[in-house]
């Protein structure tokens, strides 16, 4: 961009990284509405940080309150939703800190960019898999009937496509798993990367 220069700062990410005592990286969690991400992002953060992490979760329905309220659920604004997290997820693993991302991010073409956006092994993404009619049994909100009811449109799985990852770095299946079991996966993931150690 014309005019505008990038500042160097002496304080880095791998001096971040070394007080912090772990590696900073995203886990970028996807999948169906009702699949479970942000019960686990926030189990999984919960973990982290009893064991001494900095972390942060960025969770879809709240980033939607602030930085992604003038967004709507169009294809093109979700990528624009998409976009906008994948570039505060660089920020915070510039900041030293573990972040976890819980969207739906439907559509793979984003999801790659997010990817491409980051240094490579910084994003772990985690496909958390669950069949759409258990989804829809989990739906306390009612989205899914709303949905059908064409009450809502463009809903992910109903009126707007889910595009699954095709070589996700873990799946998660919440229909079979359990919380903890689910939670083990993806610590155990963060542990054979040596993000974490078993010191933390």
């Amino acid at each position: 961009m014309k005019n505008v220069v990038w500042h160097h700062a002496t304080v880095t990410r791998q001096r971040r990284n070394t007080q912090n005592k772990h590696k900073s990286v995203a886990l970028w969690f996807t999948g169906l509405s009702g699949s479970g991400k942000s019960t686990l992002a926030h189990a999984v953060e919960e973990e982290l940080h009893q064991l001494g992490c900095r972390t942060m979760t960025l969770d879809g329905d709240n980033i939607r309150h602030g930085l992604c309220k003038d967004l709507d659920f169009s294809a093109e604004n979700r990528k624009e939703n998409i976009r906008r997290i994948g570039e505060v997820a660089k920020l915070f693993i510039e900041s030293g800190v573990i972040t976890l991302t819980a969207f739906i991010s439907p559509f793979r073409e984003e999801r790659n960019k997010v990817r491409k956006l980051l240094v490579e092994g910084d994003l772990i993404e985690i496909y958390v898999k669950c069949p759409i009619s258990v989804c829809e049994a989990r739906d306390v909100k009612g989205m899914y009937k709303k949905a059908k009811a064409n009450e809502i449109k463009n809903f992910t799985g109903i009126s707007s496509p889910y595009e699954a990852p095709e070589s996700p770095d873990l799946i998660v299946d919440t229909d079979q798993e359990t919380l903890d079991e689910s939670v083990d996966k993806v610590l155990g993931v963060l542990i054979n990367r040596r993000v974490i150690n078993n010191e933390n």
